[in-house]
This record gives C-alpha cells, sequence and structure tokens, in this order.
C-alpha cells in the first residue's frame, strides 16, 4: 500500500497493520511512508505491538527516518538505493554482466581490464547513452520520454517529497527550484552563499539550509575540503548534480566538461568512497588525487600531487596513470 492513499483518511496504519496481523499478515510493505503524518510513531507503536509483523516501508531519500518523533534507531535497517551505475545500466539494458570493480583493481589493471570488456562490448557508445538516460529504471520504458519524465520527478521531489519532510509552500518550492536551476547552469558550481542569496532574495541560512536538502533529496552533490567536515551551516567547496541524467533535463546541452566531473563524483559516491576537494586536481579518494579530463589530458596539474590518477574521456583503454573514465562506471 502508499501511505498517501485516501484509505488512510480514515484509517491509521496502527490500525491496518493490526487488522492485517489478526488475519494472519506477517510482512505489511508500505510505500512513500513520509506522507502519513505520524509515521514515526504509528511505525514504532508497530514494531512494539507487533513483533512477529516485518514492516517494510520505502520513502524519499531526503527523509532523515532516525528524526522522526519517535525513536526508530534500534528498530530500523535503513537501505540507500542509489541509481544505477554503468555497470548495473549495461546489465539492464540487455548486456554482459560485469563484476564490480575497487578503485585498487581500476588503478592497478585497469589496462587488462578494459582488453578484457572490449572483447564483449563497445564502451564509449553505450556510455553517452548512459550519461544522457541511463541513471535511473525508467529508462526500461523508452528513451523518447525520458529526460520528461525525469522532470516529472524532479518536480514531484522539490513540489511533494520536500514539501511534507520540509513543510514547504508553494512559494518555497518556487524559490528552491530556482536554486537548483542556477546550480545547473554551472555545476560544478563553487558557490558564493552572498551573491545567491542576493540574486534569490534567500537569506544565506537558508541557502545553506535548501542546498542540504537538496542533497538529501539526490539532488545535488556535495564536495567539501578535507578536514572541514560537511557541517549544514559549512560552505561547501562544490556543488554538483547528482548524476548527469539531471543536467541534460535540465539544459539539453550541458558542458562535456561538467558532466565528466558529475559522471565521476557520482560514481565514486555511490560506491561508498569518501571523496574531498584536493588543493590540486578535481577529487581525491584516500590518498589518491583524481584529474579529469578528454582524451589528450595530461598529468601536469597534479604532477606535484604525489600518487595520482587521470579520469581521461573518449578512450576505450588507457596506459600509465591514464584510465578511461567510463571504467569507473563499474565501482558498483
Amino acid at each position: 500500500m502508499t501511505a498517501d492513499h485516501t484509505y488512510f483518511y480514515n484509517h491509521s496504519l496502527l490500525d491496518t497493520a493490526t487488522a492485517w496481523y489478526q488475519q494472519g499478515g506477517r510482512i505489511l510493505l508500505i510505500d512513500e511512508v513520509h506522507k502519513y503524518a505520524r509515521w514515526s510513531r504509528e511505525l514504532k507503536n508497530i514494531y512494539d505491538g507487533l513483533p512477529e509483523m516485518q514492516v517494510i516501508f520505502s520513502a524519499s531519500s531526503a527523509l532523515d527516518i532516525f528524526r522522526g518523533e519517535a525513536d526508530l534507531s534500534r528498530r530500523v535497517i535503513q537501505y540507500n538505493l542509489p541509481g544505477l551505475s554503468l555497470r548495473e545500466y549495461i546489465k539492464f539494458s540487455g548486456g554482459p554482466l560485469f563484476e564490480p570493480l575497487t578503485i585498487d583493481d581500476i588503478r592497478e589493471n585497469h589496462v587488462h581490464l578494459t582488453f578484457q570488456m572490449l572483447n564483449q562490448w563497445q564502451p564509449l557508445p553505450v556510455f553517452e547513452k548512459y550519461l544522457k538516460y541511463g541513471y535511473l529504471p525508467i529508462i526500461a520504458d523508452g528513451e523518447s520520454d525520458y529526460l520528461q519524465r525525469l522532470e516529472q520527478v524532479i518536480n514531484a521531489i522539490v513540489d511533494t517529497d520536500l514539501a511534507y519532510i520540509a513543510s514547504y509552500n508553494a512559494g518555497t518550492a518556487q524559490k528552491v527550484k530556482r536554486l537548483l536551476s542556477v546550480i545547473a547552469e554551472s555545476a560544478p558550481f563553487k558557490p558564493n552563499i552572498s551573491a545567491l542569496a542576493s540574486k534569490l532574495d534567500i537569506v544565506r541560512d537558508r541557502i545553506y539550509e535548501y542546498i542540504h536538502q537538496l542533497k538529501d533529496a539526490k539532488l545535488l552533490n556535495i564536495l567539501t575540503v578535507e578536514g572541514k567536515g560537511a557541517s549544514r551551516l559549512q560552505k561547501p567547496e562544490k556543488l554538483y548534480l547528482e548524476n548527469t541524467n539531471l543536467a541534460f533535463a535540465m539544459n539539453p546541452h550541458p558542458d562535456r566538461g561538467n558532466l565528466r566531473e558529475t559522471f565521476l563524483l557520482n560514481q565514486l559516491l555511490n560506491s561508498g568512497a569518501t571523496v574531498w576537494a584536493p588543493k590540486s586536481g578535481d577529487f581525491k579518494v584516500g590518498d589518491v588525487t583524481i584529474e579529469v579530463g578528454g582524451r589528450g589530458k595530461s598529468g601536469e596539474q597534479v604532477a606535484n600531487a604525489g600518487d595520482y590518477m587521470i579520469a581521461a574521456d573518449d578512450l576505450e583503454t588507457g596506459f600509465g596513470n591514464k584510465i578511461p573514465l567510463w571504467l569507473f562506471g563499474f565501482l558498483s
């Protein structure tokens, strides 16, 4: 059942779970639980009062399930479901199934790995499709209206999900959309919070708040400098759209360099890596600095960074420290 169904106008989750339990039900599935006003308290009551009932619920990624009015921290196992990695998209669209790789696999064996893969598929055409259409499973319905449906997803997140979770009204939702649009125009975006506040007629603290809500809702990724943490009042080093498909949905001709960085950061974060903004180069993972660019990209900018890799676009296979950008899509 979905928690925004009209059934719940006159029925509670707890009453529903109890009735189902009395009929022999032991598994309860609830979709979009954040759209039910008393969700956390009633879930707690279900967990405590019906211990044999297994409850599986979904919610917007913007919802912090451990900050509801009732404590669920000892009762809930939380799973975050990111979009498809390039590796998953290949299989999802009927291609071969490859095993996920680690950063060390890519760093040490990328030449061997890419030659093996080239016997089974051509990476560059598939990579181009993935950047535009491949991140969400709605691609199963076809490419022709994928970006239009993705626009609808963006609107639903801001107008509906964040409206429930962060108590947005119509005016707030419009301001948040304008903020997202400004960021999308030039992401990766090094924010000037004062300029944003002035341009959008929003106080500074609200800008920070909206940025982090968009991050929680999986519309943005935030990059910070190592050691500075990620406080909600900490100025981000850079802001990125969460995935490259969003760039095409919000701009018919996104910048190629921006797409490269957006793709790499997305794949690194979704693999569980901790990523920082380095002093030189684009990203730092552990002790390794990664510079992103086209096939002709050199290591000049990161030559003094110590251990580094170059993630190069438009390459089927690499050499030395230069690694095909698409290969990082196999991290998860």
